[in-house]
């Protein structure tokens, strides 16, 4: 058996994070399995299921590196494959026509609740024959559902499931305007692309009961489920805006990196001995669903965070250099052109081992194309006492002559000059600083200086010096 997974969102604007970590497991299950992952976007519902939305998903997606297999399968164009379905089940008395009204079934469920029953659907019109309706008449296709015995599912994250048929009414699975509902079309759409292992949340739990009627009334065999804890905010209630970003794309526009966020989701529910800090060969080799707790996790966006500094230092300062380069374009009193990046990129090992987002990175690194005279923070402009401003117009005099400007020599010259004035190395090079950088912080001194260049680092002290 080919393992087949597939990731199956409604598009409704936001990739979730609860839905990126279920499309997560299913891309890792397949690839660990040698399988193949499957996406479909169940746009049934067409006021909500905008290409805007459907675009937002594949950005999404794109952004995690959760490349699917095969083409997407858009489920609004299988409408004709869902009620052939119906049809068939009809024909074979699987099946019945239900020509209840609204305002019966309304009286229905205050009945049952009058009654302490579930609010359900009786079977009224399961055995009467259709000629008893009024000629005409509406009508929606509901299944026979098994009235005895119990409906068992193995799930491989939650065990041994089930329930009493009893508690399962015959379901519409089309309605009055002929169109499949959404249990209906889920079944027949994982049958037809052979799905052999449904992991989605467990919220979906009980519609597994539901679809398992569909799949036996065909005579077709169940793929296997999979149930996944849902996220919960750090407080355990239910994810929420007040909890913070939801999303994906508001993580990635907070200046999270994929790697960092794939990580922490992965994490986020499944472990592996104390393995933390996985690349996605690592995950594929090791991810199984063996590995999934049953319990619902927590997130935490501190440990998100701090995972995400820790891929930060491990990422290619050429490709932070552009992302840090598309977060300062446009900023204003920020210039950004090839000597700016070629300082950014020259800064960049220095200017990562701080930072914990690229927001971060961004906002550290914009001093590197402001314009003199800078605008210096209340902690900088404290620095720079007069005494400061007349010992850096004596720097410069040293750093003018410095052959080569680099790190090294940058480094010499601040020690000797240091020296020669009886000052300590910091006295000397936090003025230096904010001069440079308007700020008190900032990578290495003598490696700030030499991205700058010789050239700018005299224009930036002139314009404070005396």
């Amino acid at each position: 058996m080919t393992v087949r997974t597939r990731f199956a969102p409604s598009p409704t604007g936001l990739l979730h994070i609860g839905n990126a970590r279920a499309a997560l497991f299913n891309f890792l299950y397949a690839r660990h399995h040698g399988g193949k992952f499957l996406l479909r976007i169940e746009d049934t519902d067409r006021e909500r299921s905008t290409q805007q939305a459907v675009d937002v998903l594949f950005d999404g997606l794109a952004w995690m590196g959760l490349t699917p297999d095969e083409a997407p399968v858009f489920q609004s164009t299988r409408q004709a494959r869902h009620a052939e379905v119906a049809h068939h089940l009809l024909a074979q008395g699987l099946a019945y026509r239900c020509f209840c009204t609204p305002e019966e079934l309304q009286q229905m469920r205050e009945q049952a609740a009058a009654e302490g029953k579930p609010p359900r659907y009786n079977g009224y019109w399961r055995d009467r024959d259709p000629a008893e309706a009024p000629p005409g008449a509406p009508f929606t296709v509901r299944i026979r559902a098994p009235r005895e015995g119990e409906t068992v599912i193995h799930d491989l994250v939650q065990g041994e499931v089930r329930v009493a048929n009893a508690e399962l009414d015959d379901m519409i699975i089309l309605r009055g305007d002929g169109t499949p509902v959404y249990q209906l079309a889920v079944v027949v759409d994982d049958h037809d692309m052979d799905i052999t292992h449904v992991i989605r949340g467990d919220d979906h739990l009980t519609n597994s009961f539901r679809q398992a009627m569909i799949y036996r009334a065909m005579g077709w065999e169940l793929p296997a489920f999979a149930h996944l804890p849902l996220i919960h905010g750090p407080d355990g209630a239910k994810l929420s805006k007040r909890h913070g970003a939801q999303s994906v794309v508001e993580f990635r526009d907070m200046g999270y990196l994929p790697e960092a966020l794939n990580n922490y989701l992965l994490r986020l529910g499944w472990g592996h001995g104390d393995a933390e800090i996985l690349s996605r060969e690592e995950q594929i080799r090791l991810f199984d669903l063996d590995g999934v707790g049953r319990s619902a996790s927590r997130m935490d966006y501190v440990k998100l965070q701090h995972l995400n500094g820790v891929w930060l230092r491990q990422a290619e300062d050429a490709r932070l250099t552009e992302e840090v380069a598309a977060r300062l374009a446009g900023r204003p009193g920020v210039t950004l052109d090839d000597t700016v990046r070629a300082r950014i990129l020259q800064l960049m090992p220095g200017l990562k081992e701080r930072a914990r987002t690229l927001v971060d990175l961004a906002d550290s690194a914009a001093f590197l194309g402001r314009h003199v005279p800078l605008d210096c923070d209340a902690k900088a402009e404290k620095l720079l006492t007069p005494e400061a401003r007349e010992m850096l117009g004596l720097l410069a005099r040293d750093l003018a002559v410095i052959e080569p400007f680099d790190a090294p020599a940058i480094d010499a010259a601040l020690r000797r000059f240091a020296e020669h004035h009886g000052h300590k190395l910091g006295q000397v090079a936090q003025p230096v600083r904010a001069a440079m950088t308007g700020t008190t912080t900032s990578p290495g001194i003598d490696a700030t200086l030499a991205a700058l260049g010789r050239d700018e680092v005299m224009a930036r002290i002139g314009a404070v010096a005396r």
